[in-house]
């Protein structure tokens, strides 16, 4: 029997090298894990690392604030101002009253208004480190001082989002810890906003209550703090509001234990006046400015302080245009007083009754896209500073003709202005015109077939290339539109084509209203001087449309001769009116300067001529002193002489000849149909036949009309061509001249031999000649002259194949003495 010690020590071999096996195996995963988690966490501090560094990018170091706050020279302590275009007159500035904004340092604060401050809008100044990390989530909540400080002065070119909510923590914190609360709190209550442009509490102590914030006791210190948290809620806007909001203030102030109890007081005394006019010059210019600027900068911004914007105003031309559009408002009401503009408008018509309306204005210098004056809707000579929207009427209707003219239609087509399912705005209609004719005297039925002809897609794609737009369901007379939106669009046509002006977004290009804008330590902000620039139409289309609306001669049908569109020298001009009457615009241009005005708002309808009346008026201000020009013809444009109103080649028949302008490889190659010559028997008053003497025939030119036109040729009375022959009578045959076969009305065919007599004394010569209808106007001859006599023989061979109908087989004869004599008969070609 074997030994067992050495099968123990196997075993315990076995179970030794087993137990080392496993601790390898746990020290080589230890070290694998290990190793992985140290990956790990090697790729979590870079990706943290990345994450700071993204959310500490470009991010505004808090050593701003000083500067802009600091009390001898910071940014914000001046109000921002707007000046004219000449950057020396003053339009507007954000404050009560202009001036440098007080200062009030920490330690002159009353402790009431520090308080109060805090109780609304702060409760945990004093604990927290400057910011909270409640609210991360929603950019647009800042639940501490520091953090609104920040939002307001140092991240306000930031779009809202969760990167800037974490940002302005990041800066809250380093504001507090280096400058303190203390700083903090004084900073805020200096640069806070009170509503009425007043920022900082000193101005607005001294602003609404006639003092010092220094001097504020409880009673106005939360008056104050509530109007800080909602500044559009002030004494003066809200007085009711307002109050209400103080009463809830001392009672959120009393339940954190701010106040041992509410003690009897009297609501603050309010000394400023509710009425003061914060518009300053040109409300409607300014409105319009910031509104534009608006785009670019937060508007908050803009009004907290420090900035200096020149605008594009030229303040002259703005008072002239003030001052007219205030003398005709006031003429047109009835209205007293008389503000003695330096420029000239001309009488009202006679027999005009009062009409109480509203008028507004624009003038625009297309080369530089360049706003130079603009006239709020104003009503019995008092300006607002409102340019709101208007019903467009006819206005839009250019850019119709215009979609037309690109393809390949021109001013000299022809359009029908009759009766329809558009009517005109006068009722009177005018059958056949050419399109310049149309479009010059806003005859609507023409333009509402084109539209239908060119689709309103492409009309939309027009209007929108022009920087306006039409509703989806638009037809002639519907939309709305702005005066700086009709004063760009035409200000395009102005500009031979081009659109000037600058691209404030990726959609939107207008002409601007502001020059630059600086900081009032001189850094530029924005530099708006030289107009960015886009090509709309060609030169040529904008040439065609500026000969048109340019063209006097064309208006006077509507207009008469003089009218006040024509004011001494080229101008493009357009009026437009709604089918009520009720609103009324008139827009014209030079290719240096574009006015825009609008009429209406009034109960009863008024002519158009009441906005050309004003329009004359401020183009003769705006272009005082200027160059008299017009527009050169560009290469790719060519005059030809068309009838009118067909636009076709003139024939003997049409009555008036003109020149029209056209595209090259546009003009007409098809002479005129629409007026034709018809002979006539004038005894019987049938059209003649080749039978009716030639002593009865009479040539009468008639306007031959289609079939839709006919119910409006029949209203006017227009005389119509005849449809009815003369009787058929052959007369007698000549011995020596006739016509033996074929017979008189035959039926022929193929190749007819035509048998007769061409004979007697002084015989030169005959020829056969055939034409289509009663009474052909062309003939065709058959085969060649023959200067051999005929008796009763073959006179020459007609081949008929490529004919059929009615035709007329004529003998001619000519005899030395240069008489002539015929022979005529009728026949049938064909089967």
């Amino acid at each position: 029997m074997p030994s067992t010690l050495p099968i123990l020590r196997q075993r315990r071999d076995r179970r030794q090298r087993a137990r080392r096996s496993a601790e390898g195996r746990l020290q080589r995963a230890g070290l694998g894990l290990g190793s992985i988690l140290g990956v790990l966490l090697a790729l979590a501090i870079l990706a943290a690392a990345v994450a700071y560094a993204d959310l500490t990018r470009d991010l505004p170091p808090v050593e701003m604030l000083p500067i802009l706050l600091n009390p001898q020279d910071g940014l914000l302590l001046q109000p921002t101002r707007l000046y004219d275009r000449s950057g020396r007159r003053l339009l507007l500035a954000f404050a009560p009253q202009d001036g440098p904004r007080g200062y009030i340092p920490y330690d002159q604060i009353p402790s009431s208004l520090v308080d109060a401050t805090l109780a609304l809008a702060d409760p945990g100044f004093w604990e927290h480190p400057g910011y909270v990390l409640d609210g991360w989530q929603d950019p647009g909540l800042h639940p501490t001082l520091a953090q609104r400080l920040v939002s307001d002065l140092l991240l306000w070119d930031e779009a809202p989002s969760t990167r800037r909510a974490i940002r302005e923590r990041l800066l809250a914190a380093q504001l507090t810890a280096r400058y303190g609360r203390e700083q903090a709190l004084e900073w805020y209550l200096n640069s806070a906003g009170y509503g009425r442009y007043a920022y900082g509490v000193e101005q607005a102590a001294q602003f609404y209550l006639g003092k010092s914030a220094a001097d504020l006791n409880l009673s106005e210190s939360t008056l104050l703090a509530a109007v800080s948290q909602a500044p559009a809620l002030n004494p003066l806007d809200a007085p009711a509001a307002a109050e209400e909001r103080r009463q809830a203030a001392l009672e959120t102030m009393l339940a954190q234990g701010m106040i041992p109890e509410i003690p009897p007081m009297a609501a603050p005394v309010i000394t400023a006046s509710a009425s003061g006019d914060m518009a300053g010059i040109a409300p409607a210019f300014t409105s319009l400015a910031l509104a534009q600027l608006g785009g670019v900068f937060d508007r908050d911004r803009i009004a907290r302080g420090g900035l200096v914007i020149r605008t594009t105003l030229d303040l002259d031309l703005q008072t002239q245009a003030a001052c007219l559009v205030q003398a005709w408002t006031l003429q047109l009401s009835g209205g007293t007083g008389d503000p003695a503009c330096e420029a000239a408008l001309p009488p009202l018509p006679s027999g005009l009754a009062l009409l109480d309306l509203s008028a507004g204005a624009l003038i625009l210098d297309p080369v530089s896209g360049q706003a130079l004056a603009a006239v709020g809707e104003t009503r019995n000579g008092q300006e607002t500073a409102a340019l709101t929207t208007h019903p467009a009427g006819s206005l839009w209707t250019p850019f119709i003709y215009l979609s037309g003219f690109t393809r390949g239609l021109s001013p000299a087509s022809l359009g029908w202005d009759i009766p329809g399912s558009t009517l005109n705005l006068g009722g009177e209609y005018q059958g056949p015109v050419r399109l310049r004719t149309a479009l010059a005297n806003d005859y609507l039925p023409p333009a509402a077939r084109l539209l239908e002809q060119v689709g309103l897609d492409n009309v939309r794609r027009t209007v929108e290339s022009f920087g306006s737009s039409l509703p989806q369901d638009y037809s002639l007379l519907t939309g709305d539109l702005t005066l700086l939106e009709a004063a760009q669009a035409y200000g395009v046509l102005a500009a031979g084509g081009v659109m000037n002006g600058q691209a404030l977004s990726d959609t939107a290009f207008q002409p601007v209203t502001a020059l630059e804008v600086t900081a009032t330590d001189h850094a530029a902000w924005l530099d708006w001087e030289t107009p960015q620039t886009r090509l709309v139409v060609s030169s040529q289309l904008a040439y065609l449309m500026n000969h048109v609306l340019g063209d006097e001669a064309a208006r006077w049908p509507s207009l008469g001769h003089p009218n006040l569109l024509e004011i001494g020298r080229p101008a493009g001009a357009k009026l437009g009116q709604t089918g009520d009457g009720l609103d009324a615009w008139a827009v014209g241009y030079t290719p240096r300067r574009v006015v825009a005005v609008w009429l209406g708002g009034g109960q009863e309808a008024f002519p158009a001529a009441l906005a050309a009346g004003l329009w004359r008026g401020l183009m003769q201000a705006a272009v005082q002193g200027q160059p008299i020009e017009g527009w050169q013809m560009p290469p790719g444009v060519s005059l030809l002489e068309v009838c009118d109103p067909s636009g076709l080649l003139p024939t003997e028949a049409c009555p008036n000849v003109v020149n029209e302008v056209f595209l090259d490889g546009n003009a007409p190659t098809q002479a005129d149909t629409l007026y034709q010559a018809f002979e006539i028997n004038r005894e019987t008053g049938f059209l003649a036949t080749v039978f009716t003497p030639p002593e009865l025939v009479e040539a009468r030119v008639y306007m031959v009309v289609p079939p839709e036109a006919e119910g409006w040729a029949e209203s006017v009375g227009l005389a119509r061509p005849p449809s009815a022959y003369d009787s058929i009578q052959a007369p007698p045959p000549e011995p020596l001249v006739h016509i033996t076969t074929p017979a008189l009305f035959a039926q022929v065919g193929g190749r007819v031999e035509v048998h007769g007599t061409a004979a007697g004394d002084g015989f030169a010569w005959y020829r056969l000649e055939y034409g289509q209808g009663l009474n052909p106007q062309d003939w065709v001859q058959i085969g060649e002259d023959t200067r051999q006599a005929v008796s009763e023989g073959l006179l020459g061979t007609w081949d008929t194949t490529a004919l059929d109908g009615l035709y007329a087989l004529r003998l001619l004869l000519v005899r030395t003495d240069l008489r002539v004599e015929r022979a005529v008969i009728l026949v049938t070609v064909g089967e």
